[in-house]
């Protein structure tokens, strides 16, 4: 019987992340193919992930040190936030736990009883990310000076086509066939409407069973072929432009990413080996493209490498990631500004979805009901995460106040209500984003729990404030006998062209 074919539309990150795990898991009952085009530039601009990525590379037995030299990377502990809530202010939303939750009493209520006591610092203090990262340091597994200390999660800042080219070369090791060219027509099945396959350039042609698209913001499968919609949240995201521009190594690369509000929007810091990621993101209605170049390089630490590069966008999604035998990944299934570096790992949650609800030889409207079900609530989720660091606002220019007075989701206006006046973030089912991550937010951004637990209230104050500062002081001399971020990463995984600059 002859294999189900799988053909991948379009290269990028997307692409060849999908094309390397479907060859890594599938057997010899799949064949996986790969259509893109050198002459059809990606867009690139995701260099900053979350702890998940980590899982991917070891599902996919890629060795660490060789991933980060090979696409000159470093590690990430953290977004900084700047001027978020109000100018001059910022906070970290870091990965990992903060505090000690005390038997079912979730350590944040214990901080509240402190703040009432006035026997708390602030909520960064308790974070051994935080603190790490802020230092500049770096280091992997166990803590050593503490039992009762979490292990440090990190993430990775890394080159977006170094990372394709990575797993382009593993891939192909598994056996996924590449086709140059550019797909010049698209044929469907006279019946079904199904794609039946893609006509390159030269009148070749690529037959296949299930089509996965990833071919960017144009959805040439899901939406140029398949028309199956899209739900714009411009309204909630109002941010519909973007200009990146690399600058030169900086002097130290810090061991978190830095997003810095401004008057229409924010601007990205990314360190990486060899150069620095940076961009601006901004709404078009209140800021013209000259003048958020003109800002953007005049925030730079380091002198550009090359021309910024613009690009053009609409907050949202599919309103149907898997339409007949299609399924959209990467930006032709939706996009979110990567305020939160999440579209990296979005790909990587589309992959599992699709290895999960993998069709046979015919595909069941259940299987893409589910698929779309989960997609949705995933989008939706992570769409009201990003709201709240726009709404949570104090800022005075037109674009900040209208941010702030927009309506939002019920689901959104829940999650606060319920912070505001007892204290409790309640995460859903498969949400992204930890209690942890909204407790961040929430608190860095201003939004303050009138309440707590009521079981908070047993402890005396000297007792909370004993508690406390034994946690703060575990943290400090954990970061103390770190080396530098710099030193960690010479010593285990510098890339070549680092080491010889």
């Amino acid at each position: 019987m002859e294999p189900i074919r799988i053909v991948v539309a379009g290269g990028g990150t997307a692409g060849w992340m999908t094309a390397a795990a479907l060859a890594r898991f599938l057997g010899t009952d799949f064949r996986v193919q790969l259509v893109e085009s050198q002459e059809i530039g990606t867009v690139g601009v995701g260099e900053a992930t979350i702890p998940q990525i980590r899982l991917f590379n070891q599902s996919l037995g890629i060795d660490e040190d060789a991933f980060v030299a090979a696409t000159q990377a470093t590690f990430k502990l953290a977004i900084e936030f700047v001027g978020w809530g109000a100018p001059g202010e910022r906070y970290m939303h870091a990965f990992g736990d903060i505090g000690r939750d005390s038997g079912l009493l979730a350590f944040h209520h214990t901080w509240l009883r402190g703040v009432r006591e006035s026997v708390a610092g602030p909520l960064a203090d308790y974070s051994l990310n935080n603190l790490a990262a802020l230092a500049d340091r770096m280091q992997r597994g166990p803590a050593r000076t503490a039992k009762a200390l979490p292990e440090m999660p990190y993430a990775f800042h890394f080159d977006a086509g170094l990372y394709a080219a990575f797993l382009r070369q593993f891939a192909e090791a598994k056996g996924v066939v590449r086709h140059e060219g550019r797909i010049v027509d698209v044929r469907r099945d006279g019946e079904s409407g199904d794609v039946a396959a893609l006509v390159l350039d030269g009148e070749r042609v690529i037959a296949g069973d299930l089509f996965i698209d990833c071919t960017g913001f144009r959805g040439l499968l899901i939406e140029q072929t398949l028309r199956a919609g899209y739900e714009d949240w411009t309204k909630w995201l109002p941010c519909d432009r973007a200009i990146a521009v690399p600058s030169a190594r900086a002097a130290a690369f810090t061991p978190y990413t830095r997003a810095t509000a401004h008057g229409a929007g924010w601007q990205w810091r990314i360190p990486l080996q060899h150069r620095t990621g940076n961009g601006i993101v901004y709404s078009s209605e209140h800021l013209s493209d000259d003048e958020a170049a003109a800002r953007l390089l005049a925030n730079l630490d380091t002198k550009p490498l090359a021309d910024p590069r613009p690009l053009r966008f609409t907050t949202g999604k599919r309103r149907e990631f898997w339409k007949n035998n299609v399924i959209a990944v990467g930006l032709a299934s939706g996009f979110m500004e990567p305020l939160e570096s999440t579209s990296i790992h979005m790909i990587q949650s589309a992959v599992q979805r699709i290895l999960k609800l993998l069709p046979g030889r015919g595909v069941t409207q259940g299987q893409r009901d589910e698929y779309n079900r989960q997609a949705d609530y995933e989008y939706d989720r992570i769409r009201d995460f990003l709201i709240l660091h726009y709404i949570a606002n104090r800022r005075d220019e037109p674009f900040w106040r209208s941010a702030r007075a927009a309506d939002i989701p019920d689901t959104l206006a829940h999650k606060i209500e319920l912070w505001r006046g007892a204290g409790q973030i309640v995460r859903e089912g498969d949400e992204l984003f930890t209690e942890v991550g909204w407790l961040q937010v929430l608190v860095g951004q201003g939004i303050m729990a009138s309440a707590h637990h009521p079981v908070a209230d047993g402890p005396t104050a000297a007792q909370i404030a004993e508690y406390l500062d034994l946690i703060v002081k575990l943290n400090q001399r954990e970061v103390a006998q770190m080396p530098t971020h710099e030193d960690f990463v010479a010593r285990h995984c510098a890339a070549p062209q680092a080491v010889a600059a």
